[in-house]
């Protein structure tokens, strides 16, 4: 019960040091709305099974939470939609079971990636979950986006190899004729072309890059995919993110000056594009340019910007040797000023 508390107590540090005030005005410390989740990914809440269509609403909400980059809202959401899709499922037969297996599949989806935005060891518990429940709904679109979000957790502990063939293994089952499908597969090449990368696999990850791009020029963008897109602007970020990996940020350049991330469906994306632009420049020593598109993120989600990865960034610009105006207001409203 002790434990309790005090996970319930930091998240709540959390929410405080977020929820209610202006990017200008966000106050420092520590934050992770995914802290809350250790415990519900253990022992879920008691919850009863509630009505499918009630069960999808609460899960596009989630869902819309995550897309607009409000993870406090999301930590605080998910321990009851797991309880409940998981309840429901279980009380349920036939279609019913199914769908609630798929929402709770995506849920699960959902807890990883907020897991791993804040670099919390929970996300492998999620993303192993996430695909069990998707193997059992028996649908290709959840089961391929489960093993995206395993085959991160893989990749962030070192087993790029073995993420990379999970990934293209997924990708070869999928139906490239189908809409829905054929996304899913864009998507899981985009993730194990950067998984490549992070091990300086060049050949294998521009190979996979080029045949996500092939797959977004055969057909138009498909809306309504679970955490990420399947656009040709998103091929372009992923690009922009590979050659980062690979240690040649300067072939990026033209990729990023041809973007146009305001384009992109979601402040999520929107903000997860800046912070690739921003490691791009950060690369290069252009330390202007970087602020520039680190406040592009604070700008499109103040939430993304106290994320551990780009706290970092920010850190790396309030120790250079020449100042860069603003950026020490930028940390002490981030995270990344040291107490």
């Amino acid at each position: 019960m002790r434990r309790r508390e005090l996970l319930t107590g930091a998240l709540a540090a959390g929410a405080t040091a977020v929820v209610g005030a202006a990017p200008a005005g966000a106050a420092s410390g520590p934050f992770d709305p995914a802290v809350g989740l250790e415990d519900a990914l253990f022992r879920l809440p008691s919850a009863a099974p509630v009505p499918p269509a009630r069960l999808v609403q609460q899960a596009a909400a989630a869902r819309s939470d995550f897309c607009a980059a409000r993870y406090t809202s999301l930590g605080r959401a998910l321990p009851g939609l797991l309880a409940a899709a998981s309840a429901t499922r279980d009380a349920s037969s036939g279609r019913a079971r199914e769908q609630a297996g798929m929402v709770l599949a995506r849920a699960y989806v959902l807890a990883a990636e907020l897991a791993l935005k804040q670099h919390n060891d929970a996300a492998w518990v999620a993303a192993d979950r996430a695909l069990t429940a998707a193997r059992a709904s028996g649908h290709p679109v959840p089961i391929g986006e489960s093993s995206r979000v395993l085959a991160i957790t893989m990749r962030r502990s070192g087993r790029c190899p073995a993420a990379v063939r999970l990934l293209t293994q997924e990708a070869a089952d999928l139906d490239v004729g189908r809409s829905s499908t054929g996304a899913v597969r864009t998507t899981l090449l985009l993730t194990a072309a950067y998984t490549a990368a992070t091990s300086r696999d060049r050949a294998t990850a521009l190979g996979l890059l080029g045949e996500a791009q092939e797959e977004t020029e055969r057909r138009q963008a498909v809306p309504g995919l679970f955490t990420v897109d399947a656009s040709r602007t998103q091929v372009d970020v992923y690009r922009i993110g590979v050659l980062n990996a690979l240690g040649t940020p300067d072939e990026g350049v033209k990729v990023a000056a041809r973007l146009n991330i305001d384009r992109m469906p979601t402040a999520e994306r929107r903000a997860r594009a800046w912070t690739d632009t921003a490691r791009m420049w950060h690369a290069l020593g252009d330390h202007p340019q970087t602020f520039a598109a680190l406040r592009k993120v604070e700008q499109e989600a103040p939430q993304e910007a106290r994320r551990p990865a780009v706290r970092a960034l920010t850190a790396d610009l309030l120790y250079l040797p020449a100042r860069v105006p603003g950026v020490r207001e930028f940390a002490a409203r981030t995270g990344a000023l040291p107490d």
